[in-house]
């Protein structure tokens, strides 16, 4: 089996590697994100992917690395688990700032990554190109991770 890019880029692994090593983090591979992935894989492709945009251009890649892998460190099922105030989409970015703030000391950057990545479904502005970069690479990664399993089986119909 293929390793996964990320794990093959010493510089990406080096910026969360401190990260990935906590139990905090490894708990969201039990967690399913957007029906077919789960919640680990979906932040660290968010992750790399926004480092790699941020590093290509000449932007804080550490922040975008580590905010991204952050931004949903959160333990519940949000497809059945409801708020008396809020959606999920205003909910979840301020529980996975309080985790990750339990886990690591963040940068102002940071917190703004993981605070603002639901930009376009929440008021919350970005403040700064890397919160802009995982935010998109998060509405990316989502449907990308929802429609895959779709797109495979409709690809397998036209083949025969």
């Amino acid at each position: 089996m293929t390793k996964p890019a990320w794990q093959a880029d010493p510089e990406y692994v080096a910026c969360v590697q401190d990260l990935l090593q906590t139990p905090a983090v490894q708990k969201l591979a039990n967690y399913t994100q957007h029906h077919h992935s789960t919640r680990l894989k979906h932040c660290l492709y968010v992750s790399y992917e926004s480092y790699r945009i941020a590093k290509k251009f000449h932007l804080d890649y550490r922040a975008a690395a580590r905010g991204g892998l952050l931004h949903d460190l959160f333990y519940y099922d949000w497809r059945t688990t409801k708020f008396a105030v809020g959606s999920h989409a205003f909910i979840h970015p301020r529980v996975a700032l309080r985790n990750a703030h339990q886990l690591t000391e963040l940068t102002p950057k940071e917190e703004d990554i993981i605070l603002k990545h639901m930009w376009g479904l929440t008021l919350a502005r970005p403040k700064y190109k890397e919160s802009v970069i995982v935010s998109l690479v998060d509405d990316y990664a989502a449907v990308h991770e929802f429609m895959h399993p779709i797109e495979t089986k409709v690809k397998q119909v036209f083949k025969k």
